[in-house]
């Protein structure tokens, strides 16, 4: 035994084991051995096989940045075997490298195959190489790549190749970020900071979690902070979080390193509540212990605070991984690091070419003990678990929801939708207890009138205050950080999620959206299945009806933004009653991986639709309300309170003689050109517009966005510029109730009959 620790001491390549990881790793091997999960003599093993893993690992990261061609047998390379252009975030991938075998070293030696997420998505580089050397892959990227010349030749080939598809989709199964192709790839990690802000609402209870973090990404993206705050073990599994602290610098040093390092941000974690844990960057027998003593300590909490000898909120243990940016290789610590380390071409610059054959000479495993290696960490079948691939929240299984029926409104009555939204919303939480609920909220619930979900859910605090809706416990997780909240939701994948807002203040949430849409998509493109329930985001207290405010709080600039996303799973709702607004939720929580911007006003508003009728509605994405016959004249309107200036000016048109038809639009996106094949299977043919939308000849549309937008999304029903006009925001507002607004941005009642005048001419 103490020859095969004397082996691992020696270290392997660039690996060097620093004298408090041997500590640590001399007690953690006992303590495995001691349980029987890992004997001493296997657990060496393990920790020689993941020293020579990473170092190929990183050797195979380099030739994906600079390389045409991959020798196993380790010959120097010529400027023919290598890319004229090479690409990639170098630096930071090598980083990435010890960090991901030190979870597949931390899985190996407990026998559980945990979940991992990377906020540093464009290093996927290090994931890709590690998982084709191991095997770890999808069944395009094992056909594509296989671990050979030719199939690692392949993969360095299609690193940044740009070939495209005939339909028009990239032709390699390979990304420069997390894709869907990626083993185990659950986030793209394309905006930095969001896997910060989800990791903690991530894993139910069982499940355990390793999330990878940026420095950089610490700084770009507030809200992190408050994770040790949310953590309940009551409902969430085990989360590691571990930032590779590398110093990250492009153009500017990070607040992190002009204001004292490591050690500035140690005390930043204490203070918010975290356990800092130091571990070298670039060993990953330290990764392994550090997800090991996380996850044990996290699990030690809780049970403490289940005995009653401690309380809430937990010291949130994080990693802090210190490495150099770009270590193990020529140009480590550099800023060049940042993307590609070596000063040139290697194709036609002999001193990067020499520094990258030496670079690769120190990094080099002979295939035969490579391939030992790789089989020492393969421990899955003999350990029965899963492999890394096909961890839990990549596999993930959620229940169809129970819906509770849809409200029978009477007609007529005057009601909120958002308080009708709020009545079901309980219900439907109340008849699914086994799903996890989180609803996000970066303002005010009682405001956007979602009372009874809350008094049913409450905030979740860590102090709860008596007499308010507030608990240890609760689903509602309020913070005035907008990404943070919609990141709650969009992270509790394995749940019931709803978030609420103003309208103004969920432009923020854009980028955390459009991240979950795009992956979600990609997934769907290649016939695999999203199983997620969709995420509806309600934009209340919206636009119109916003105006106290002043113009900052009339802002309808998400929606316009969302129905530029694909419609398929990136859907814009403007229900035009509650029971239309409770209808557009029931679809969605009956659907999967959609995030759904709905527009749902506040105020009291008359019921305009039966439950049936309101079903039909959303099903359809529009609904006549009142069509004569031979109409001359159609108004389409989208928004609640263009419907009620529409229907007040058809009146007024009426009583003038003239034949109308008015329109309820709840979709705008199931009536647009579809832009690819899978939108088109989405949005309506032409045949379905002219079942659900009568042809009049002259149209005039009257919108909750800008016009310019609307006009766009709605080319199908245009009928040429003099017979169908557009009336939308105007960037007009101010400190205006709902009637001002409309008066100001030519919307009310008059100025819709006006606007009919001049499409009718005399």
């Amino acid at each position: 035994m103490s020859e095969l620790r004397a082996r691992w001491l020696a270290g392997h390549g660039v690996i060097r084991h620093g004298q408090e990881t041997v500590q640590r790793v001399d007690a953690l091997v006992a303590q495995l051995d001691a349980s029987g999960k890992c004997s001493a003599e296997q657990a060496w093993r393990l920790l020689m096989a993941a020293d020579r893993v990473a170092c190929m690992g990183m050797w195979m990261t380099v030739h994906m940045s600079y390389a045409r061609q991959v020798y196993l047998d380790g010959r120097e390379m010529a400027a023919e075997d290598f890319k004229v252009i090479p690409e990639g975030h170098t630096g930071g991938a090598l980083n990435m490298v010890p960090a991901y075998v030190g979870y597949l070293l931390g899985n190996a030696l407990s026998g559980r195959t945990r979940a991992w997420m990377m906020g540093q998505g464009h290093c996927v580089a290090a994931i890709d190489s590690v998982n084709v050397l191991m095997g770890n892959v999808e069944e395009e990227q094992a056909a594509r790549y296989p671990r050979s010349d030719a199939g690692l030749s392949r993969l360095c080939q299609d690193f940044y190749s740009y070939e495209i598809g005939p339909n028009g989709r990239p032709l390699a199964p390979l990304g420069s970020h997390v894709n869907v192709y990626t083993a185990g790839g659950i986030s793209e990690g394309g905006y930095l900071g969001f896997a910060g802000l989800q990791y903690v609402h991530m894993p139910l209870p069982g499940q355990e979690l390793v999330s990878f973090l940026s420095d950089g990404a610490f700084e770009e993206q507030r809200g992190s902070d408050w994770a040790a705050r949310w953590w309940r073990g009551d409902d969430t599994g085990l989360v590691m979080p571990i930032m590779i602290a590398n110093g990250r610098r492009i153009d500017q040093r990070t607040t992190m390193s002009q204001s004292g390092g490591v050690h500035w941000f140690r005390d930043h974690l204490r203070l918010n509540g975290f356990e800092p844990v130091d571990i070298d960057g670039r060993d990953p027998a330290a990764f392994a212990w550090a997800i090991l003593h996380m996850g044990k300590d996290l699990q030690a909490q809780h049970a403490r605070i289940q005995a009653g000898e401690q309380q809430y909120p937990v010291l949130l243990p994080y990693a802090i991984a210190e490495t150099v940016k770009g270590f193990g290789f020529p140009g480590a610590g550099t800023n060049a690091a940042h993307n590609l380390p070596l000063p040139g071409s290697c194709a036609k610059d002999e001193t990067s070419r020499r520094l990258f054959n030496e670079g690769c000479a120190a990094l080099y495993v002979k295939p035969a003990e490579l391939a030992d290696a790789i089989a020492c960490l393969r421990t899955h079948e003999a350990q029965k678990r899963v492999q890394e691939k096909d961890h839990c929240l990549r596999k993930l299984v959620v229940e169809a929801p129970d819906l509770p029926v849809l409200p029978d409104l009477p007609a007529g009555a005057a009601m909120a939708p958002m308080a009708a939204i709020d009545a079901w919303f309980a219900e439907l939480v109340k008849a699914n207890p086994s799903l996890r609920v989180r609803v996000g909220n970066p303002d005010e619930m009682r405001s956007n009138r979602m009372n009874i979900s809350l008094d049913l859910l409450q905030h979740r605090v860590t102090s709860p205050e008596a007499g308010v809706a507030e608990s240890l416990h609760g689903a509602v997780i309020t913070a005035l950080n907008e990404e943070a909240v919609v990141s709650a939701a969009l992270g509790n994948k394995q749940g019931l999620n709803l978030v609420v807002s103003y309208e103004a203040f969920a432009v923020k949430m854009l980028g955390a959206m459009r991240q979950e849409v795009i992956f979600a998509r990609h997934v769907l493109e290649t016939g695999r299945r999203v199983q997620w329930l969709s995420v509806p985001v309600l934009l209340s207290s919206h636009t119109w009806e916003n105006g106290k405010n002043e113009q900052s709080h009339q802002d309808p600039t998400l929606c316009e933004a969302w129905l530029g996303e694909m419609a398929d799973v990136a859907p814009v709702y403007f229900p035009c009653d509650a029971a239309t607004a409770v209808a557009v939720l029931a679809q969605l929580f009956h659907q999967r991986g959609r995030v759904a911007a709905v527009v749902a006003p506040k105020n009291v508003l008359p019921v305009l639709c039966s439950p049936g009728e309101a079903a039909q509605t959303v099903e359809d994405g529009a609904r006549v309300l009142t069509h004569d016959a031979d109409a001359q004249l159609q108004l389409i309107a989208i928004g609640a309170y263009q419907v009620q200036a529409a229907m007040q000016a058809a009146q007024q048109l009426r009583e003038r003689g003239i034949r109308c038809s008015v329109v309820a639009m709840l979709e705008p996106g199931r009536f647009r050109i579809p832009r690819d094949e899978r939108e088109a299977l989405y949005v309506h043919s032409d045949e379905d517009i002219a079942r659900v939308i009568p042809t009049v000849k002259c149209r005039l549309i009257v919108c909750h966005t800008h016009a310019e937008v609307m006009t766009g999304v709605l080319r199908r029903l245009d009928t040429g510029p003099a017979q169908t006009q557009v009336l939308g925001y105007r960037n007009r507002g101010g400190t205006l109730n709902t009637a001002g607004l409309q008066q100001a941005n030519g919307q009310s009642p008059a100025h819709i009959v006006a606007a009919a005048n001049s499409i009718l001419g005399p």
